[in-house]
């Protein structure tokens, strides 16, 4: 997500524990697509330590650009919300991303060169099983409690579906299967990285596809904001540096250069097919699909769910979180649904902390 936080953020320790969890090396994991990883490995960072009960575990699922590291984007949970006196702190990066989980720029071991395009899809459920079999490593039998936003929001929602009996609570803020809106804006990003000369099909080295990806993140951009938001802080604005938009045809509206600037700023931080590799996982989360349907999958659910939609998200449209909360209500489940006000648009559950932050704490203990 692209968001900017009010105010300075009191950061936390430094995590008390980082690793990796090598699994499948004897036995492939095989994914729910089809293909298959072997070997795997999970990159993790554990905040605080589990109690004697190991009743106090929190798993912090990241989105899509996140990583284990909670503290990196998202330190404002460690001030009220979780304090490490109460709590343990779980992080863990997501199958398919480029911040030490096995992803499209690993190996791939049948053939001694990078994955790239050839890596195998990777499901929400495949990412839960995986995490699963790490808290398993970790001596770690049931969560107190799995929360994120977004593809976060989506993990921890699927923790509650395929593993009722490891799961207290789980909160998704901003999260529910992706509308055609969704899918389409997926798609077109997916599309600016493949069609950059640089591509290569997915087999570049040194040479990145910068400028597709840089593209698809500005894209990506505007479907966390809101035109709400975009009109104060930008509205018709010309650029502040640069020539104008009206005397010369490279100039730029403010906006403009906004949305320039964060394509830029993410091309040292992240991997095109990495990007690509993640868009389509969130494309495929659909529950009921998975359990034949919605009735069928909501109904496993043992743990206290709360639900989070946001007023001005049009990538997660707060309707569909609150309908989703409706088809839990009805097949039995204890939810609960909550909507954040905000002009933050999607990104308002990183922007608006605050707010976030009384709607949450009822559903934490």
């Amino acid at each position: 997500m692209a968001a900017i936080s009010s105010a300075p953020a009191k950061r936390p320790p430094c995590p008390t524990t980082t690793g990796d969890f090598e699994f499948a090396r004897q036995h492939p994991f095989v994914l729910e697509g089809g293909g298959s990883l072997q070997p795997a490995n999970l990159h993790y960072a554990m905040y605080g330590q589990p109690n004697a009960a190991r009743d106090n575990v929190v798993l912090v699922c990241h989105a899509l650009s996140g990583s284990a590291t909670v503290h990196d984007w998202w330190p404002q949970l460690f001030e009220n919300l979780l304090p490490l006196d109460r709590y343990c702190v779980l992080g863990i990066n997501i199958l398919g991303s480029c911040y030490g989980s096995t992803g499209p720029m690993e190996v791939n071991p049948a053939t001694g060169e990078r994955y790239g395009a050839d890596f195998p899809l990777v499901s929400v459920s495949d990412i839960v099983r995986a995490q699963a079999l790490l808290l398993d490593s970790l001596g770690i039998e049931r969560l107190h409690l799995a929360m994120g936003g977004s593809i976060g929001g989506m993990q921890a929602l699927q923790w509650a579906i395929d593993y009722p009996d490891r799961i207290a609570r789980a909160i998704v803020v901003g999260a529910a299967p992706l509308n055609a809106m969704g899918l389409a804006l997926n798609h077109l990003q997916r599309q600016m990285i493949e069609l950059d000369p640089l591509w290569q099909n997915g087999t570049y080295t040194e040479c990145k596809p910068t400028r597709g990806l840089a593209l698809a993140r500005a894209l990506a951009t505007c479907s966390y904001k809101s035109a709400d938001l975009f009109d104060e802080r930008y509205g018709r604005r010309e650029n502040r540096t640069g020539p104008s938009p009206h005397t010369d045809p490279s100039g730029r509206y403010d906006v403009s250069g906004y949305l320039d600037y964060q394509g830029s700023r993410f091309l040292d931080r992240f991997d095109a097919n990495a990007y690509i590799s993640i868009t389509r996982t969130m494309d495929n989360f659909d529950p009921a699909r998975i359990y034949g349907s919605a009735d069928a999958a909501y109904s496993r659910i043992r743990a206290k769910i709360g639900l989070v939609g946001i007023s001005s998200d049009w990538l997660f449209p707060a309707k569909d979180v609150r309908d989703m909360a409706d088809q839990m209500q009805r097949a039995g489940t204890n939810c609960e649904y909550q909507e954040q006000t905000s002009a933050h648009g999607h990104d308002a559950f990183l922007a608006e902390w605050p707010v976030l932050e009384k709607l949450l704490a009822r559903w934490v203990d």
